[in-house]
């Protein structure tokens, strides 16, 4: 069996718990730049707020019924979420971190060693989950990770359930599957569910009687086949490696739309050089190095600048690295090749390609090892001050912001965001 825990309305949740008198309320949490809408309570959803309606477009609505909006605060959203899965990873054998509000759980050979049943054990580690973090969340049983994703659904949907749907008999799978859309099952996209509604299979359970040929002709190939197999009880993947920051990437990308149009050069210049800092940091979390870096500058598509909207150059490095003083270097090397005076940039990025281990990296003829060691081990002491410190505390010195200035230039506008009350020392709550 596996389950598949999901926390409710994650990132309200996540401003509830330290703000109670927001329980019953409606809440929208916004995206990067207060640009949509990106989570919503159960309030809020009754409301008819829709995920990704732009703020400015129902801002008159959010208004109108006392909606209280907030930032994004993804610093307080993720180590809420590490919380959540540090005490699953306690309670099963082995989890699956599938994004920052899910987690699969692999519960094969549990049976024995449960109470009564895994029912009542989804139930405890429900009750210790909130009780713990102060997070609600659902619980889906079932002997796939497909049927485990459609019964968290029904257990979300379904408020009689008391958070948990358990499909442990084939008469209760039969049940769940006709009561899903054949839309909502996982993996079937918008093109997918016009095809098959176009076959007159409208539900999970149309979807499961389907052949295995079909399967493969109109639902990609051995993909197909593996999902209709998933929904008929029959397991065809098991847990993969996490989406936390283990899983090593083939690429790192870091970018932002800016808080209002830049048109100095300098401006955009520290906002490409605190990304391609940020990826570099990514990238020896990971112990990889990148032989390409790629640049990117976006103009808006709505504003009086003519086409093409988006330029980028791409760099490859004389030998592959995660040194961050390199990878700026060469970042501010590529914007410059992009630059046009005149223009409203409003996004930028960054872009690492090509990884390799590190410590394997080849070298180049006039490079010298002893010197690549001691700029590796500055790395290695830049992040463990960092870490001990707090982000950010040891930065290069083009990242330094003017005396008296807060904030740089680029960053995103957040009017609502809450304090990091978990991760910062200034901004822990204090009890009278």
């Amino acid at each position: 069996m596996y389950a598949l825990v999901d926390a409710n309305n994650f990132y309200v949740s996540c401003e509830r718990v330290f703000q109670p008198r927001l329980d019953g309320r409606p809440v929208v949490v916004l995206s990067n730049n207060d640009g949509c809408i990106i989570s919503r309570s159960a309030e809020a959803k009754a409301l008819g707020l829709q995920m990704g309606d732009p703020y400015f477009q129902v801002k008159p609505l959010l208004e109108q019924h006392n909606v209280a909006v907030f930032s994004s605060n993804y610093a307080l959203y993720g180590d809420m979420s590490r919380r959540v899965m540090w005490y699953l990873n306690q309670v099963a054998p082995a989890v699956e971190i599938y994004s920052i509000d899910e987690a699969f759980l692999d519960l094969h050979g549990m049976e024995p060693f449960v109470v009564s049943s895994l029912e009542s054990f989804a139930r405890t580690v429900r009750t210790n989950v909130l009780a713990r973090t102060g997070i609600p969340t659902c619980i889906g049983i079932a002997p796939t990770k497909t049927l485990a994703k459609l019964a968290n659904r029904l257990a979300k949907k379904n408020p009689g359930m008391g958070g948990v749907c358990y499909l442990d008999t084939a008469e209760r799978r039969r049940w769940a599957l006709e009561q899903v859309a054949v839309e909502d099952v996982w993996g079937i996209g918008r093109q997918y569910a016009q095809k098959l509604y176009a076959a007159g299979i409208t539900t999970a359970a149309g979807l499961a009687g389907c052949s295995e040929a079909f399967a493969r002709k109109y639902l990609g190939g051995v993909v197909g086949a593996r999902l209709v197999r998933e929904l008929q009880g029959f397991p065809c993947q098991g847990l993969a490696p996490s989406e936390d920051g283990t899983l090593s990437r083939r690429s790192l990308c870091c970018s932002r739309t800016f808080g209002r149009p830049l048109t100095d050069f300098l401006d955009v210049t520290g906002a490409v050089s605190a990304f391609a800092s940020r990826a570099a940091e990514k990238l020896r979390r990971q112990g990889d190095a990148a032989h390409l870096l790629t640049v990117f500058l976006s103009k808006s598509r709505y504003g009086l600048e003519a086409p093409p909207y988006s330029s980028s150059a791409v760099l490859t490095l004389p030998m592959a690295t995660n040194d961050t003083m390199e990878l700026v270097r060469h970042a501010r090397a590529a914007l410059k090749r992009l630059w046009q005076p005149g223009n409203r940039y409003t996004k930028a990025g960054v872009i690492l390609d090509g990884l390799e281990p590190e410590g394997q990296t080849q070298l180049t003829l006039f490079e010298a090892a002893p010197v690549s060691e001691r700029r590796a081990k500055l790395m290695v002491e830049l992040d463990a001050l960092n870490r001990r410190f707090g982000k950010g505390t040891v930065k290069l010195a083009s990242l330094v912001l003017p005396p008296g200035q807060l904030r740089a230039p680029w960053e995103g506008q957040a009017q609502w965001r809450t304090p990091q009350y978990t991760t910062r020392l200034e901004d822990l709550l204090l009890v009278g």
